[in-house]
């Protein structure tokens, strides 16, 4: 006999409101005033055909001039990789403890670009000596690219397909190339060729790309880079120009990425990293003359049988009236740091100083799956969200990272839970998506998706699974990164 904790008659007849018009429906916010979600279990469940739109320009609220891709998570059916069909050993837990290294990384990198603001002496080279000493070995089935989102672009002329990883937290741009020298990791796509096209040229020692990259070393005159990453994994080779096409009509020369030769670690089947983070060798940067630095994107759900997009150019007028925007802290170039200021759950903001927000400090990032928050900022949106999840079965948790669970498999159809709203300096709410809201181990196992950094000191995090189903538009000139109603196909 399962137990239902009692409620107070008015919850009961809002509960019941709620459920009867939100019976046709997947998912609904229910009345203006109920600050609650409804929806259907099984909208939460992996799909299994993908019925995604077309992959470009008619995608997204997006104005005359703009380049648009499709997205899709890795391991949804809608990948250009098979859909997790290479990965079928990989659970959800799989994923979350991938995730871990993600967040040590950039907490790690946080921290060594914050001792460099208060030490100018602190040179690059030392910077990266620190990273190098700070990061995770990585474990088998815990790949890099499991828990991302992966766009396809062609280099070279002759174009030749490639799909990667697009992430906010990388500058560099990178794909495998033949002869691959030392490592190369398995990848879906055949290796792209220099040799084989007409636009690809080594970028040499002396120009300034070479001098202006971090870690950058020399051979027979051609610069090389060298990437490390958070679980082990790297990536060296020649810093090269090739022609990078997005679309069709939208192609961009003299693009400067590297080009692999020694690449090893835990990438999935992709072929490499397309960065969009703030520095200068980012995409972002480098089609800054024709879109403005301006991009945006909709990330649809691992389980969604829809694709989303990402966009290079400003949003039309008319959506921007829909988008609510926060400052870019303009001392930090690191990473898209956001001034988070309180917190949301149910309708009621929760009793957080902003200082703890503000002395740990907050990014958003496409590459990490889970929001972390400061400890003490956690544990209050976890006690106002199991308050309003009270008349459901808990759970035990799989693992240490989620630690609120619940059992839905004994419910027919509908559920109700409390929005989560972040409030951000300057007046900007992202109200974060039901698929955002929980994560789904198993059907019995269903969690409250965000967790708490061991203590208040540790950089805060904005992770994908919270930006489900929203727009999320980076206007890097303004300085700014706003939030509104997603346009996921």
């Amino acid at each position: 006999m399962k137990l239902i904790m009692a409620r107070p008659q008015p919850f009961l007849l809002l509960h019941l409101l709620l459920l009867l018009c939100c019976s046709h429906m997947s998912s609904c916010r229910g009345d203006p005033g109920s600050h609650h979600h409804v929806f259907d279990i099984q909208s939460l469940l992996p799909a299994i055909t993908c019925t995604g739109g077309s992959p470009h320009h008619d995608q997204g609220p997006h104005s005359e001039g703009s380049s648009s891709m499709r997205i899709s998570h890795r391991l949804s059916p809608c990948s250009p990789l098979g859909g997790g069909l290479d990965d079928q050993s990989s659970t959800p837990t799989d994923l979350l403890h991938g995730d871990r290294f993600r967040v040590e990384f950039l907490q790690t990198r946080h921290k060594l670009s914050s001792s460099s603001d208060n030490n100018p002496t602190s040179s690059p080279h030392d910077m990266v000596n620190s990273i190098k000493l700070a990061t995770l070995p990585a474990t088998g089935g815990q790949a890099f690219g499991l828990a991302s989102y992966v766009v396809t672009v062609g280099y070279g002329t002759p174009k030749k397909n490639q799909t990667v990883i697009f992430d906010t937290g990388s500058d560099v741009s990178w794909i495998q190339c033949k002869p691959c020298v030392n490592t190369c990791f398995r990848q879906r796509e055949p290796l792209f060729d220099p040799s084989e096209s007409s636009s690809y040229h080594n970028i040499s020692c002396g120009a300034p790309e070479c001098a202006a990259l971090t870690s950058s070393r020399c051979s027979s005159n051609t610069c090389l880079y060298s990437v490390a990453y958070g679980d082990n994994s790297t990536t060296k080779g020649f810093l090269a120009r090739e022609t990078l096409t997005l679309t069709p009509s939208d192609v961009v020369e003299n693009f400067v990425f590297g080009c692999g030769q020694n690449n090893r670690g835990l990438f999935g089947t992709t072929a490499g990293i397309l960065g969009l983070g703030r520095g200068n060798f980012s995409l972002v940067s480098q089609t800054n003359g024709t879109f403005g630095g301006s991009f945006s994107y909709c990330l649809p759900s691992s389980s969604s049988n829809k694709t989303g997009h990402l966009t290079l150019g400003a949003v039309t007028k008319a959506a921007n009236n829909n988008i609510s925007y926060t400052p870019l802290n303009p001392n930090r170039e690191t990473f898209y740091y956001l001034d988070l200021v309180g917190i949301s759950v149910g309708g009621r903001v929760l009793p957080i100083n902003a200082s703890v927000f503000s002395s740990a400090g907050t990014i958003i990032d496409s590459g990490t799956v889970i929001t972390r928050l400061p400890s003490s900022a956690y544990a209050a949106l976890r006690s106002a969200f199991k308050s309003g999840m009270s008349a459901y079965n808990s759970t035990t948790p799989s693992s240490s990272l989620l630690d609120t669970c619940y059992d839905f498999s004994g419910i027919n159809n509908k559920v109700m839970v409390p929005n989560i709203v972040f409030h951000f300096n300057g007046g900007a709410d992202m109200e974060v998506d039901v698929s955002g809201i929980l994560y789904v181990e198993s059907a019995s196992r269903i969690c409250l998706a965000f967790a708490g950094n061991k203590d208040d000191t540790k950089l805060g995090i904005i992770g994908s699974v919270q930006q489900r189903n929203l727009e999320v538009v980076y206007d890097t000139r303004a300085g700014r990164v706003g939030f509104g109603p997603g346009s996921c196909a």
